[in-house]
């Protein structure tokens, strides 16, 4: 029998995008809305005159034909049907579906349920719309990842991995999970014989005491590039008198440091200390560091001493997806990451392991890796239970996104930016860490402007400019840092160029003289500062002023997702 067609191109919103048709037929349901990157989404389903429609954000109702009613009862389908979804493709219905006892709970949107919770969601969409987005480790990720956050997977329990899970009915979330592996695999050109994953992590923390946890015995010896030098928490951070992350609670570290002077990481003083120290793993992997790490350095010293090389490329990734910097899976034994920085997917993590022959000893007998079972184990069950099996999917999805050339044009003009960001602030008389930038983030040192890096943070972010607060080599404490970080991922997400870093620079740097102007009525306390940003009529009103040039600029950019929230 031949599908019935019904457009309802009255209820699509183009922006560029398709308005595909929805095609009723006895079995199935087929319900399409096409939308393009503006992330257009729609804010309410329903049925009308027996048809499962669309209610646009203008809430125009449209009421389908009596003949277009006909069609939809001739095969069968109820009034009684009804999707929250908006997206049933190829699924099976029933004729008729009822719940039994008050299921109101179960078919309310959000707005209707919670209105409280659903006008702070809007007003953090508002925020990021009307904000310049900086912070390095932030994106703003695609229609189809959010599309698998929010769907029927999040349902399912799935502890285990594919074809040994601890639960029933895990057929379709196997070939979910496998599909995310094989994709994670091909986003970084690995042979599936040599590197093996597992993308259950949570995020990128928990993947990287996952790693630690499945390679070294508690207690055992770690080396990371110091938080105050650019590195992460979980590398093993402590400070003199109190181990601050976990992962130096339950192992022992010892960080190693870049030279105070040039920013740049003192391989040969990792080198010496790694000598001294032994450790079993040794982390190439930053938080806040604007050049290319040397791995082959990296896998040298490690194989000097008898350790495993452990690469965190959580910030990274995407770069090195697209191939646009030096990878560390060439040298690296173990390599970990996020998903959601610059890589743009779900919020969760991977872990890539090596397979087959790690050396071969003098009698020429073949020593194998090992890593699989014990990643795997230390994931589940040693420390996660039931995987997040709708991120999985966004992983799976957005591995696909980090094989295609548009993908690759991303990352590439994220290093564009960057560059012209840093050329830009060098050219307002400002120091960057390093000198300069390789990859997707700059940190600029603001001791010889005599800023803080705290005030720096709060005046640009009340003139909706997100960034964060950052230590540079040199300083005493990290709780009183005196840089920012600044990265372009989520802006050229957006759509912004090297061009429009010219204008993001100037909104950065007469902000920056604002605080200035600031300190100098507040004196030098954060509070203080604070209150007089607000309380000063003359200080405030240039505050505000500055705030509406920058929010009139940002609502120029499109916004992937859905519409409002």
């Amino acid at each position: 029998m031949p599908a019935a067609f019904v457009r309802l191109a009255p209820l699509a919103r183009s922006y560029g995008g398709l308005r595909q048709p929805m095609a009723l037929d006895k079995q199935r349901l087929l319900l399409t809305v096409g939308t393009n990157t503006t992330g257009v989404g729609f804010k309410q389903f329903g049925t009308i005159s027996a048809l499962p429609v669309v209610i646009s954000k203008q809430s125009a109702t449209s009421r389908a034909s009596s003949q277009q009613a006909a069609a939809a009862t001739s095969f069968g389908l109820s009034r009684s049907i009804r999707t929250t979804s908006g997206v049933l493709d190829g699924a099976s219905l029933p004729k008729t579906v009822k719940m039994s006892g008050n299921a109101k709970l179960l078919h309310e949107n959000l707005w209707q349920a919670d209105p409280e919770l659903m006008d702070l969601v809007r007003k953090e969409k508002k925020r990021q719309i009307q904000g310049l987005e900086m912070i390095a480790s932030e994106n703003f990720t695609s229609l189809s990842v959010l599309q698998c956050l929010s769907s029927c997977l999040h349902n399912k329990y799935s502890e285990g991995l594919p074809g040994q899970r601890y639960y029933g009915g895990n057929e379709y979330i196997d070939e979910i999970e496998l599909l995310a592996q094989k994709r994670a695999l091909e986003a970084y050109r690995l042979n599936p014989e040599e590197w093996g994953c597992n993308v259950q992590p949570y995020s990128g923390s928990p993947a990287n005491f996952a790693v630690y946890t499945g390679l070294i015995e508690p207690h055992g010896r770690i080396m990371g590039l110091d938080l105050p030098d650019g590195g992460h928490l979980t590398h093993g951070f402590m400070t003199a008198t109190k181990k601050i992350s976990a992962t130096s609670i339950f192992f022992e570290s010892m960080p190693y440091k870049v030279d105070p002077v040039t920013g740049l990481i003192d391989y040969d003083k990792l080198e010496e200390s790694a000598r001294i120290f032994k450790p079993k793993i040794i982390i190439a992997g930053i938080s806040c560091y604007s050049r290319c790490l040397d791995y082959k350095r990296f896998r040298q010293i490690a194989d000097a001493n008898g350790a495993y090389m452990f690469a965190d490329m959580a910030h990274i990734s995407g770069l090195v997806a697209a191939g646009v910097i030096p990878s560390p899976f060439e040298f690296a034994d173990v390599v970990s990451t996020t998903t959601h920085k610059s890589l743009r997917g779900p919020r969760a993590g991977v872990i890539f392991y090596r397979k087959g022959v790690r050396s071969v000893k003098a009698n020429g007998e073949k020593v194998l890796y090992d890593l699989e079972s014990k990643i795997n184990q230390a994931v589940f069950p040693g420390l996660q239970g039931g995987p997040h099996n709708h991120a999985i999917a966004g992983i799976a999805t957005c591995m696909l996104q980090a094989q295609t050339p548009e993908f690759k044009d991303y990352q590439v003009q994220i290093i564009k930016n960057a560059r012209a960001l840093c050329d830009g602030l060098l050219q307002k008389g400002y120091t960057i860490s390093t000198g300069g930038t390789d990859v997707h983030l700059v940190l600029v040192d603001l001791r010889p402007v005599g800023i803080t890096g705290a005030r720096a943070e709060y005046v640009l972010e009340e003139i909706s400019i997100a960034c964060n607060k950052n230590t540079v080599p040199g300083d005493k404490s990290a709780l009183n840092p005196s840089g920012i970080r600044l990265g372009t991922p989520a802006l050229t997400t957006r759509g912004l160029t090297e061009s429009d870093m010219a204008r993001v620079v100037d909104f950065i740097d007469r902000g920056l003289q604002l605080s200035k102007e600031i300190t100098a009525v507040s004196g030098p306390k954060l509070a203080d500062f604070k209150r007089v940003l607000h309380e000063d009529p003359k200080l405030n009103g240039k505050v505000q002023a500055l705030k509406k040039e920058v929010q009139d600029y940002s609502e120029k950019f499109p916004m992937p997702g859905y519409e409002e929230f």
